[in-house]
């Protein structure tokens, strides 16, 4: 019997969405089942572009349906901007391929300022566009400095008749081979400061834009491309001065949360897999899944891949329930980028470490995903940068808690606007949150998630005693340890508040949490490492360490649903 709380293709009815969104969905899955696996790995090592894929979503209307908000979609009522639809595509993408994900992905990107912008005749031809099964792309960064958008090199000279001539270089910059249109970021010369930066509509195919190479060795188009001289008239402008700049950060915090699905459907595949395999294979006259390491390995995996669906899936509600007033989304959006990208790397070590020589075979799924986990906490932001930005809302976050109206699941048919309408990227530090707490004193009885909330009010602790001071403020060694351990009080905030909408099992949820006791006090212990650790920093470290509660019959009934995955699903031939 299927695992419910995983994505099978063999069982597979997103009945919770609209008829047209369930064909869509199911479709692609059919498409990509139909290929079967030789053909999905043999365009992977081949490095084939995605020609006949891009073909099948312009045939069925998929990315017109799934990324035209309402605003732009000319009355036609299936097409929207609807996260939860969005997030479930990413899903499917990445359980067969990241290259399919990276094409939609930065597709998303591009569009972002696209949507954000007052320019009606932009608009309208993006809409055209997307209905023709055109791609996008999102001219942001370059060679030199990458995502520092302060020190823009695209340079825009005024041409006398209330235009520009464009000039300069985008590096690392997806689709730029193929988009039909490319969201680029510059700068005036003839204005300084924050006032000259201006967003532009570029075609690829323009004489005036120079595709230079793939700077990557795979099927994604990771594309470097120059501008010389390329004219940029009114109707091309998307934004200038400062809403220039807030739409390159707002249509990251839109892109962003794309990469947490992918790296779950990554991980989903793979668990298939390696499952099947280590269950199949006789060692020492015994199957693998018969050693104790091996059942603890594969079943931490199995809960942390349960992890990251939970915290995913409610980060979901909190997008689609943002408004001016309520801009929690900008905590949990690099959480779902920092946080479960890198479990999903955890997740492929830990069943790598079960199947061994296995997971380097090429007629695997199992080694591409090995491969491409990794790219998902490196891209749209670092790790670091993302725990920086993830700092910013600890003290309100952990302290300071406010009165919402609780926000209910997110799974109707409606569009969500506000993401297109975000207002100045700043203020972080002032957004408020509700009380963290109430969702752990849902679960009060459950014997791991009790030890880890004694952990995270020691965390709470530690932020009013033991802070660091001005000068430990500016060392990032130190700060990002602080900041693991803030993001699994609120990694274990949203999965608690998913569990009890979704009635999860409190087998799995304890098992779960006795992974995240285990995960908090090893951050205890770097924390205490630290060069700059004070005595009392070093103290409290030592004081957060916990030994998650033990319960054999609990993990083996857990162990259970990790056995039944083999042979549960295989990609046909």
């Amino acid at each position: 019997m299927a695992d419910p709380l995983l994505f099978n293709p063999r069982t597979y009815d997103p009945a919770h969405f609209d008829p047209e969104t369930r064909r869509l969905l199911r479709a692609t899955v059919d498409w990509f089942e139909e290929r079967g696996k030789r053909k999905l790995i043999e365009d992977y090592r081949s490095r084939a572009w995605l020609a006949d894929f891009l073909a099948f979503s312009a045939k069925e209307g998929l990315f017109a349906t799934f990324l035209t908000p309402a605003s732009a979609a000319d009355g036609q009522q299936d097409k929207r901007w609807d996260t939860a639809r969005i997030a479930a595509l990413n899903e499917i993408f990445g359980f067969y391929g990241l290259d399919y994900w990276y094409a939609w992905q930065v597709t998303i990107l591009g569009l972002g300022p696209v949507w954000q912008s007052d320019n009606a005749a932009a608009r309208a031809r993006a809409a055209e566009l997307l209905a023709q099964g055109e791609v996008f792309a999102f001219g942001l960064s370059e060679k030199s400095h990458g995502a520092d958008i302060y020190s823009t090199d695209m340079l825009l000279e005024p041409d006398g008749d209330g235009g520009f001539r464009a000039s300069g270089s985008k590096y690392y910059i997806g689709n730029g081979n193929a988009a039909g249109l490319v969201s680029v970021f510059g700068r005036r010369t003839d204005v300084e400061g924050p006032d000259g930066y201006v967003f532009f509509a570029a075609d690829s195919r323009h004489p005036a834009y120079h595709l230079v190479k793939n700077v990557v060795d795979s099927s994604k188009y990771v594309s470097e491309f120059r501008l010389e001289n390329y004219p940029v008239g009114p109707e091309d402008v998307l934004h200038t001065g400062r809403a220039a700049f807030d739409a390159a950060l707002n249509t990251v915090n839109v892109g962003k949360f794309n990469l947490c699905t992918a790296s779950i459907g990554i991980c989903e595949h793979a668990m298939y897999e390696a499952v099947t395999h280590a269950h199949n294979r006789i060692l020492y006259g015994r199957p693998v899944t018969a050693f104790p390491h091996v059942r603890r390995e594969l079943t931490d995996a199995y809960v942390r891949l349960v992890g990251m669906k939970l915290f995913s899936d409610r980060a979901v509600d909190y997008f689609r329930s943002a408004g001016p007033d309520d801009r929690r989304y900008l905590l949990f959006n690099p959480m779902t980028k920092m946080k479960v990208t890198t479990e999903g790397e955890k997740v492929i070590d830990l069943m790598w470490d079960v199947i061994a020589a296995k997971g380097f075979e090429k007629d695997t799924y199992f080694a591409q995903a090995a491969t491409e986990i990794r790219g998902l906490p490196k891209l749209e932001g670092t790790v670091h940068v993302n725990l920086a930005l993830i700092l910013k809302f600890m003290g309100n976050h952990l302290l300071n808690p406010a009165e919402y109206a609780p926000v209910p699941t997110r799974l109707d048919a409606a569009d969500d606007d506000f993401l297109f309408r975000q207002g100045p990227a700043r203020g972080l530090g002032a957004i408020r949150f509700h009380d963290w707490r109430t969702a752990y004193d849902a679960y009060a009885e459950v014997p791991n998630v009790r030890r880890f909330r004694e952990q995270a009010d020691a965390l709470c602790a530690f932020v009013t005693t033991a802070a660091p001071d001005e000068e430990q403020s500016r060392d990032l060694d130190l700060l990002l340890a602080v900041g693991q351990l803030f993001a699994l009080v609120v990694h274990g905030q949203l999965i608690l508040e998913q569990a009890q909408l979704t009635g999860l099992e409190e087998d799995v949820l304890d098992e779960l949490f006795a992974v995240l006791v285990r995960d908090f006090s090893a951050h205890a212990v770097e924390l205490h490492g630290k060069d700059s650790a004070t005595e009392d920093q070093q103290s409290w470290a030592l004081g957060a360490v916990r030994r998650p509660v033990v319960d054999d019959a609990r993990s083996a009934r857990v162990w259970e649903r990790v056995e039944a995955l083999s042979g549960a699903y295989e990609m046909k031939p």
